[in-house]
């Protein structure tokens, strides 16, 4: 079985912490990211998310957001599921969308990465 909770190191050396998961699989912690839209500093954002709460069996899927508030006016969305690989290693897999705020609707086509 997958723990989520803990904590997590990408591929672009970003961590992330994920607090102990409630009885309802509502978990929140923080994202410390080494990459930023606008090229500064590493900084921490809190991020909410919920887990499908499983039986004893199976990989758990799970949804969060990382609200950017501190250096960028933007907000990802992060979908994934927890893996254990051949050797015992916990992996989590995710997909990612970020939503950055703009001026008027007519720049709507270039907010959503």
């Amino acid at each position: 079985q997958c723990q989520l909770s803990g904590l997590w190191r990408n591929d672009q050396d970003s961590l992330m912490e994920i607090s102990v998961l409630r009885d309802n699989g509502d978990f929140h912690g923080q994202y410390l990211t080494r990459v930023t839209l606008s090229g500064g500093c590493a900084q921490v954002s809190p991020l909410r998310g919920a887990q499908q709460q499983l039986g004893g069996e199976g990989w758990p899927t799970f949804a969060f957001t990382v609200r950017w508030d501190k250096f960028s006016n933007a907000t990802t969305a992060f979908v994934g599921q927890c893996f254990v690989d051949a050797g015992g290693k916990e992996m989590l897999s995710t997909m990612w969308l970020l939503r950055e705020a703009v001026g008027s609707l007519e720049e709507d086509w270039k907010a959503t990465r």
